[in-house]
C-alpha cells in the first residue's frame, strides 16, 4: 500500500506511524515480480493456468500464495515450474519497530514472504527428446527419436549382446 494509506490508517486506529513503517508490506509491497526467459524465445507463459504473455515476460506474483508457472511452444516439451516462499529479510524490521501488529500485517498481506525463484530461465528440449545433464562434470546426453538433419553426429550407441 502507500505511505500514505498507512498513514490514514495508523491515524484512524489511533496508532503511532511509527509502528506500521517497518512492515515487509510498506517496502516491498505484497506482490513481486518474476522475470521468465525461455530458449527459444517467443514461448507461450501460464502462470496458475491464466494467460501471461510470451518470453521474455515479466509477472506480478502475490506473495502470499505459491505459483505454477508453465511455458509452452509448439515442437517443444512444456517445461513446469512450481514456486516456493521464502522468509524476507525485512520481517526483522517488525521484531525491533512494529511488533505483533506488523507481523500480522505481513502475514495477512503475504508481504512477510519472498517468490522464489525471482527468474525463471526455460531451456526448451525438443519434442521427442530426452535429456540428462550433469553439471559438476560436464556431461550432457541428450536421446532424440528423429534427430534433426542439420546435427552433427558425433558418435552412436550401440547395443552389446
Amino acid at each position: 500500500m502507500k505511505r500514505g494509506k498507512w498513514l490514514l490508517v495508523a491515524g484512524v486506529a489511533g496508532l503511532s506511524p511509527a509502528i506500521l513503517w517497518a512492515c515487509a508490506t510498506i517496502i516491498h509491497g505484497s506482490s513481486q515480480e518474476i522475470s521468465i526467459n525461455s530458449q527459444p524465445t517467443g514461448a507461450k507463459v501460464t502462470v496458475d493456468g491464466q494467460p501471461a504473455g510470451n518470453t521474455p515476460v515479466v509477472s506480478r506474483l502475490k506473495r502470499k500464495d505459491l505459483h505454477k508457472i508453465t511455458i509452452t511452444m509448439d515442437g517443444y516439451q512444456p517445461f513446469e515450474l512450481a514456486t516456493t516462499r521464502s522468509v524476507s529479510g525485512w520481517v526483522w524490521g517488525n521484531i525491533v519497530f512494529g511488533g505483533l501488529i506488523g507481523l500480522a500485517v505481513d502475514a495477512i498481506s503475504g508481504g512477510l514472504y519472498n517468490v522464489k525463484p525471482d527468474q525463471v530461465q526455460a531451456q526448451l528440449a525438443k519434442a521427442g527428446a530426452s535429456r540428462a545433464i550433469v553439471q559438476d562434470d560436464n556431461i550432457y546426453v541428450f536421446l532424440v527419436r528423429q534427430p534433426d538433419r542439420s546435427w552433427e553426429r558425433i558418435g552412436q550407441l550401440e547395443r552389446v549382446h
